[in-house]
């Protein structure tokens, strides 16, 4: 048993539940599935009546009250006070609050209800029912009996179907979903984005031999420190995870077609190190997101992806992308489509977020502040747009509660698990803004080791604090994490919150660490079509003065700037912003409002990183 599934195994065993979680199974997109996405059924539970007894007690598995077991009455006499019905549908994958007035400020519990056939293609293969995302704890069961529960709003999870549970006719598969905020949840109570709840992103039934492919992460071999990797005999490492230790010795084939490679391993464990070299390949950038089709086979199993060959790391204060440096035209983005009003899912969705990004000259994109959805990452190597990839250790959470480090920790290693071969993601991010202190500095170095741990060719980051008290009109980025990360990134917004942009014009920037360094966030509000001269707050006029300011500023940036990602792509909703004229419920920081309009901010973010596209960093 690994560390991760033993975990697991002890959260579900504290929260009651029936069955362990299984090992998360990666590549899904590329595995034989039956989807359940569609209607379902709802019931809106506020007082977990469904859940609880009157004594707020957890009802007994085979309770008749308990929302998860049968609303058919057995008789006339028998008393049944639920039901699901077709008249309370929601769709899945989607956020509740943009279906239905009713929802949209609505936090609390929804039962989900899907009713299916299945019949499996193999007597003894094994059927997972996975979750792309759910916010922000699932509890699971099917026909009555619970498989499990899950915690995290923004990172997928599975289980393992028992035989004696599935059948091919009239599986009911029940899903109580929670989104409630608590102080010891991660993200914690407070938040400037919306708590959008719902079964979020797509729901499958995976079926797999009895032994199979778990996991595979194969990436270029790291060289010399600043060294251009070879595209001749290339090396290349990684490993192979099968689901259990083989009875016999299991010959695992890896081959690329398009490059006439295979190459056979044979192993007797359940993960296996591999090396091999190719001959001649072509590495994947945003000028050229080169990816080949690379094959995992065994006697039993074959399981396909497509992948990027390509090196990242922070190298002699520059950060170098196959050797050399790059700079990062960056952008953060919610996962949202404010015209909509909703949580982005679809490759539709992700299609357009990105090509959002590419119309402002971007090759990097934020995605703030939790995992997005798989098909943006997937698009993202297609398209070749740089990524930074978060967990929502966001503002102040308790980071003295070793049970809010397990539940970040558990997050972190399921964005790495699902996301580890995109060449396009180059940052693991641990949390945003964290406020300086000896337990959190702790707490945020164990994420830092951890996410090294699982994956040593990228880089790790956060966004830090700054320390506006360092000298006159000088700014230091200080934070004592700055020492532990890779990439020393920090958010500034000069000129919007705490005096106005020409402040810009005599402050400098410094830090002692002797790393790259990156500006996570800056921007200001703007209501689209608001306009009137530069000093009046939420005019398109003053976001475009911010802009000039920053970048008049950012000229003088020390020779360990290498990019930034401004706040924000759009528009988005947020319950804190509440200015009646100007906000209504909406975050006004976006280049883009509501409606895709652009502002004039846009133009001028556009024409700068044109001008570095074209003619490299400002000096």
């Amino acid at each position: 048993m690994n560390k991760k599934t033993g975990i697991i195994i002890l959260l579900l065993l504290y929260c009651g539940v029936s069955f362990a979680q299984a090992p998360l199974l990666t590549d899904v997109p590329n595995r034989r599935a039956t989807s359940l996405d569609g209607k379902w059924q709802y019931i809106i539970d506020p007082y977990e009546t469904g859940f609880y007894d009157y004594r707020y007690k957890e009802l007994s598995e085979n309770n008749p009250a308990a929302y998860w077991n049968s609303d058919e009455p057995k008789n006339k006499t028998d008393l049944v006070e639920f039901g699901y019905n077709d008249k309370y549908s929601l769709s899945v994958p989607g956020d509740w609050n943009h279906q239905d007035r009713q929802f949209v400020y609505y936090e609390g519990t929804v039962w989900y209800k899907k009713s299916f056939d299945y019949k499996k293609r193999a007597k003894n293969d094994k059927v997972f029912l996975y979750f792309g995302a759910v916010n922000y704890r699932a509890d699971v069961y099917l026909n009555g009996k619970k498989l499990g529960a899950h915690e995290g709003g923004f990172t997928p999870f599975d289980f393992e179907i028992p035989d004696n549970i599935l059948k091919e006719k009239n599986n009911h598969l029940i899903v109580r979903v929670n989104n409630v905020r608590h102080k010891d949840d991660v993200p914690t109570l407070n938040t400037d984005w919306w708590n959008y709840g719902g079964i979020t992103r797509s729901v499958l039934l995976i079926e797999e031999p009895q032994t199979y492919v778990q996991d595979f992460f194969i990436h270029l071999k790291k060289e010399k420190p600043g060294s251009i990797p070879s595209t001749k005999n290339a090396e290349v490492e990684g490993w192979i995870a099968l689901n259990k230790i083989p009875e016999n010795a299991e010959s695992i084939t890896v081959s690329i077609p398009e490059l006439n490679f295979k190459k056979q391993f044979i192993t007797t464990a359940q993960k296996t190190n591999i090396n091999f070299t190719l001959p001649k390949i072509k590495l994947w950038s945003p000028e050229n997101p080169k990816l080949y089709e690379v094959i995992i086979s065994t006697k039993t199993d074959t399981l396909k992806d497509k992948i990027g060959f390509r090196t990242i790391e922070a190298y002699n204060k520059q950060i170098l992308l196959n050797g050399k440096p790059v700079f990062l035209r960056g952008i953060a983005i919610h996962e949202e489509i404010p015209q909509d009003v909703r949580r982005a899912w679809s490759k539709e969705d992700a299609e357009y977020l990105l090509h959002q990004a590419k119309e402002l000259n971007c090759n990097m994109v934020r995605l703030a502040h939790y995992p997005h959805d798989e098909t943006m990452t997937r698009l993202a190597d297609s398209l070749g747009m740089l990524v930074w990839s978060e967990i929502p250790v966001y503002w102040t959470i308790d980071f003295s509660s070793k049970d809010v480090y397990q539940k970040a920790e558990t997050q972190l290693h399921e964005m790495i698990t699902r996301d580890h071969n995109r060449a396009s993601v180059i940052v693991w991010s641990v949390g945003n803004e964290t406020p300086v202190s000896e337990a959190r500095t702790n707490f945020m170095h164990s994420l830092i080791n951890h996410a090294h741990s699982l994956d040593s060719t990228r880089m790790v980051s956060a966004a830090l604090e700054v320390n506006y008290n360092s000298g006159k009109n000088i700014n230091e980025i200080d934070d004592p994490l700055g020492q532990y990360v890779d990439l020393v990134s920090f958010n500034e917004y000069l000129g919007w919150y705490g005096g106005t942009p020409d402040k810009c014009r005599t402050t400098n920037w410094t830090t002692p660490y002797e790393k790259p360094l990156f500006i996570s966030e800056t921007g200001a509000g703007a209501k689209y079509g608001f306009h009137a001269d530069s000093l009046t707050r939420f005019s398109e006029e003053y976001q475009a003065w911010y802009y000039k300011e920053q970048i008049n500023m950012l000229r003088r940036m020390p020779n360990n700037w290498v990019g930034m990602s401004p706040w924000i792509m759009a528009d988005f909703r947020s319950p804190k912003r509440n200015n009646p004229l100007y906000q209504e419920g909406w975050n006004r920081k976006g280049l883009y409002d509501d409606k895709g309009n652009k502002k004039k901010a846009f133009y001028i973010l556009q024409n700068f990183y044109k001008d570095i596209q074209l003619h490299g960093k400002p000096q």
